[in-house]
């Protein structure tokens, strides 16, 4: 709560100097509301400012893509930097902060989390439709502010809450939903958590709105840069499946395979001989959704300090290479599978033993600088093959797993029952791996979260399964009640 009183309206459109030639035309201390929002143009500019707190390393530049894997069975730590010991032992406390960043931005010292990223889409959606403008920018614009809101509640919503259905103790507390821009202080007001139904239905909602105004994109294209109709139906498809909405999830699935040309075979997935090369390719060739980053993007030591390539591969002399692939995952291959090929033996300065560098985070695009994808076309034939074997369609499932398999370098499969759902949740973890899946796809199932080497599991029933939220809001408002055991 207290860093969305700090949420001022002149802060968040300062924010988008980098992406706006309105800030070279006039001095930065007389801009108002009036002069940084005075057409459609305007607010594009605080959707791109939206769009850059998703790269930001508290977010999906790094911790999402990350700490999932570390606090489950995917990935181990190799060098003691203070960096996800923590997570890794699933310690009290030490699990995902996305309501508010400890690490300062570029631009200012106040940090206020993914609901700063939800201001923005609030005062676009409270604003657009008063000013003049295109009507197509001023329904792309719109569309995008819906689909980052629905985004960031989503990450919220799985990281401090239990998804419907799967309550511990009938606790069903999800986190703060705001839908009104906080303009300055007289806006801010104290409030409590609202349910993970509520959460979800505003999911929901906004993507519907966000499928209806947004254009369509070619998948692997540049499109994929921002977001499009089949971006957001792959999300609500994901929303979907999270909520187990079983059959709605398998819908929307297929309709973002429409919208992205993919067909029931796996046509518009990459082969087996170029998966791994399109892991250094921007955008990759199955992106749906891709945060770019661009040099211009970091300080001089953001690659060397924060990147994914830093973390996880030695391909740069000054890596920190802190990370490497837990033996449990390693050795869960079957022979054949391309996928294998995203971790290459290599060794570590200082360090005596075999490790594996990933080959997904390359730094391709120089100095440690790559994209990140947050959707690719392989999630929805996983999505749908879920959905299906939780509709007793086990021949749909299977058709869906044959189609991701073909292009993985795998035969067909012919697994039923509960080895047919073990199978599509291994598939999820070597399609996935480093890319934030594991936790949440133990976690929504009402799994007990394995672990790897000597860490023990964490029963689903455990408090940790769920991150406290930061003290000093439950501090400062009253209203705010943390989840069970953190008191």
């Amino acid at each position: 709560m207290k860093n969305i009183i700090k949420i001022l309206f002149v802060g968040s459109a300062l924010a988008m100097g980098a992406c706006s030639d309105l800030l070279d035309t006039e001095p930065r201390q007389s801009l108002t509301p009036e002069t940084a929002l005075a057409d459609v143009e305007g607010y594009q500019s605080l959707a791109f400012s939206m769009y850059g707190r998703t790269r930001g390393f508290d977010y999906y530049g790094q911790v999402m893509q990350i700490a999932p894997e570390v606090m489950a069975d995917n990935l181990k730590v190799i060098a003691n930097t203070g960096r996800y010991i923590g997570q890794e032992a699933n310690a009290d406390r030490q699990h995902i902060n996305l309501w508010e960043f400890t690490e300062v931005d570029t631009d200012t010292d106040n940090n206020p989390g993914l609901y700063g990223s939800i201001n923005d889409a609030n005062i676009i959606l409270a604003g657009i439709d008063e000013v003049e403008g295109d009507e197509d920018l001023r329904n792309r614009v719109k569309g995008e502010a819906y689909f980052i809101r629905a985004l960031n509640y989503f990450d919220l919503a799985r990281v401090y809450g239990y998804e419907p259905g799967q309550e511990v103790n009938g606790f069903d507390l999800s986190v703060i939903l705001r839908t009104t821009p906080t303009l300055g202080l007289s806006a801010a007001d104290f409030r409590a958590r609202s349910t993970n139904t509520e959460v979800y239905a505003q999911i929901v909602s906004d993507l519907n709105s966000a499928i209806e105004l947004l254009p369509s994109a070619s998948i692997g294209t540049t499109d994929v840069y921002r977001a499009s109709k089949g971006a957001a139906q792959a999300l609500l498809a994901r929303v979907y499946l999270y909520m187990s909405n079983y059959a709605d999830a398998a819908t929307m699935a297929t309709n973002a395979m429409v919208s992205f040309g993919l067909t029931d075979d796996g046509t518009g997935l990459m082969d087996a001989e170029g998966y791994v090369a399109g892991f250094s390719t921007a955008p990759n060739p199955e992106s749906l959704f891709e945060v770019e980053i661009r040099s211009q993007d970091w300080l001089g030591t953001d690659g060397l300090n924060n990147s994914m390539c830093s973390l996880l591969a030695n391909v740069y002399a000054s890596a920190q290479f802190i990370l490497t692939v837990s033996d449990d995952l390693l050795a869960s291959y079957e022979a054949g599978d391309v996928r294998l090929d995203t971790w290459v033996e290599t060794e570590r300065e200082g360090t005596a033993g075999t490790f594996y560098r990933s080959t997904k985070w390359l730094g391709h695009k120089g100095d440690f600088l790559e994209n990140i994808p947050i959707f690719r076309a392989s999630e929805l034939y996983l999505i749908r093959a879920e959905a299906r074997y939780k509709t007793s369609n086990e021949t749909g499932a299977r058709a869906d797993l044959n189609a991701l398999r073909s292009k993985r370098g795998l035969g067909n499969t012919a697994a039923s029952g509960a080895a047919l759902m073990d199978l599509i949740m291994h598939e999820n973890r070597v399609e996935f791996a480093t890319e934030g899946h594991r936790w949440f796809d133990l976690k929504r199932n009402g799994m007990t979260i394995s672990k790897s080497g000597n860490f023990e599991p964490v029963p689903y029933s455990d408090y940790r399964i769920l991150s406290p939220i930061p003290q000093d809001e439950i501090i400062l408002n009253d209203l705010l009640e943390n989840n069970p055991d953190y008191n």
